[in-house]
């Protein structure tokens, strides 16, 4: 110890085990000290950060030894980008954390008796295997630890890429991303360099002026294409030769969208999305069916391990062709439409309006005519008379935000009091929460965690709660 009397200094510090959020655990004394960019079997020095009665937030000031298991990331930005933290750690051991996550946190905040949980289902592919990313403009570059020990002149400040985590305003170029499929990088750097060749303006989030603000990249299964270039304001010659130009080097873009948002913030939910070329949507495919995705609607961002998801959702409903479905944060209807072959009717239930919008387009488009779906909040759409009027569901899906299910949805299912229930989280924290209000009367029937983001520490859960006789 030393140095700084108010925040401890520790040295040599062994790193024992990864905690909640992904975060690298280690114990000083009594003390859990938590911090990233350390893999257990590290052994670091370690500055804190921030105090708190129980535990202690630190970052590493020098890597003494290294961990066996310690690997080499493959990506040229990592630790500077904040994605796929766990680049170094060998994806079999990112499993079984992600799989001793899901066990900790119905045991510990959920204090509940559990089956044995099934074995972890791996992401077949472990790069590129995203199909959505968000890249922005910013004449504000994050400028790399070389450049800056420099102190070189930098000639061009500005960037496309992603935000660095906890800076607003930076923003890294990136030359090469590993999470999506090609011809996401290319198109990437095809537009930075005709921005950049053209002397397009980037966008200053501070001060709140430049040309180009995002662009949005969204593949398919199918090899259909989405391309949503938004600008801060209208100028149409530019825009134009801009679109014109992105079209003719990329002529498979399935649909190529613009946005004109002069608005304080980059969300686009509230924005016009206009078509330049091609359609409003691209498809995405799963058994046969086919799903639209627009500019704005939500859809699992790993296609392939969304159909795994569902196929475990869908097995754990148990269905038989009779049973009254409801799908509760039924997004654009994905799960809903994909169990309905099985069900006698799904009613799906969603807070979007245009979400549920996806969803009717996404039944009729596929000729599905047992599911039905309504918009609003979930606690004031799910009342007594909503049950009477349609019908008694025997199986429960439910599939909520990361902040779980609210108090009174779990006291509406508990009166529902469906023989099943298929609760699928992306936070097993709040899953655990939950089910723990269920636990007076249903029972942990199975357990199993999907993989849906290598690299990263999220996991996806899948539990099966049968009522109690």
């Amino acid at each position: 110890m030393g140095r700084n009397k108010k925040k401890p200094f520790y040295e040599d510090v062994r790193i024992e085990d990864i905690g909640a959020e992904g975060k690298a655990l280690a114990r000083v004394g009594e003390m859990v000290v938590f911090t990233s960019m350390a893999i257990p079997g590290d052994v670091v020095d370690l500055q804190v950060t921030k105090k708190r009665k129980r535990y202690q937030e630190a970052f590493v000031r020098a890597y003494k030894s290294y961990s066996d298991d310690r690997i080499d990331a493959f990506c040229e930005h990592f630790g500077v980008c904040g994605g796929c933290k766990w680049q170094m750690l060998p994806y079999e051991k990112q499993l079984q954390y992600k799989q001793k996550q899901v066990s900790d946190q119905l045991t510990r905040i959920g204090r509940l008796e559990i089956p044995e949980v099934m074995p972890i289902l791996a992401s077949e592919r472990d790069r590129f295997y995203r199909n959505k990313l968000e890249f922005t403009f910013s004449n504000k570059r994050w400028l790399t630890y070389k450049e800056v020990e420099e102190g070189s002149e930098v000639k061009n400040s500005n960037a496309l890429g992603f935000h660095v985590p906890g800076l607003f305003d930076k923003v890294i170029k990136i030359d090469k991303c590993w999470l999506q499929p090609d011809p996401s990088n290319q198109i990437r750097n095809f537009v930075y360099d005709y921005a950049i060749q053209n002397n397009l303006s980037f966008f200053d989030i501070k001060e709140q002026h430049g040309l180009l603000r995002t662009m949005i990249i969204r593949t398919a299964s199918t090899g259909e294409l989405m391309v949503i270039v938004t600008f801060y304001y209208e100028d149409r010659d530019k825009r134009v030769a801009l679109l014109n130009a992105l079209k003719e080097e990329f002529p498979g873009i399935t649909a190529l969208m613009y946005v004109i948002n002069p608005k304080g913030n980059d969300t686009i939910t509230d924005q016009e999305v206009e078509v330049f070329s091609g359609r409003e949507y691209i498809l995405e495919e799963m058994e046969g069916l086919q799903f639209k995705i627009g500019a704005k609607s939500f859809y699992q961002t790993n296609s392939e391990q969304a159909y795994t998801l569902y196929k475990v959702t869908r097995d754990f409903a148990g269905l038989t062709g009779t049973e009254t479905v409801y799908d509760l944060y039924t997004g654009t209807g994905t799960i809903a439409n994909f169990v309905a072959q099985k069900a006698g009717k799904v009613v799906g239930i969603e807070y979007v309006p245009e979400a549920i919008e996806d969803a009717k387009a996404n039944a009729s488009f596929n000729n599905i005519t047992n599911t039905s779906f309504f918009a609003g909040d979930m606690k004031n759409v799910l009342t007594d008379d909503f049950v009477k009027e349609n019908g008694k569901p025997e199986v429960v899906i439910t599939d909520p935000p990361r902040a779980g299910m609210h108090a009174d949805v779990v006291q509406t299912i508990i009166r529902m009091a469906p023989g099943r229930i298929v609760y699928v989280s992306c936070n097993p924290a709040t899953q655990a929460r939950d089910i723990a209000i269920l636990d007076e009367f249903y029972q942990i029937e199975k357990i199993q965690p999907v993989d849906m983001f290598p690299h990263t520490h999220h996991v996806e859960n899948v539990v099966l709660l049968r009522k109690k006789p």
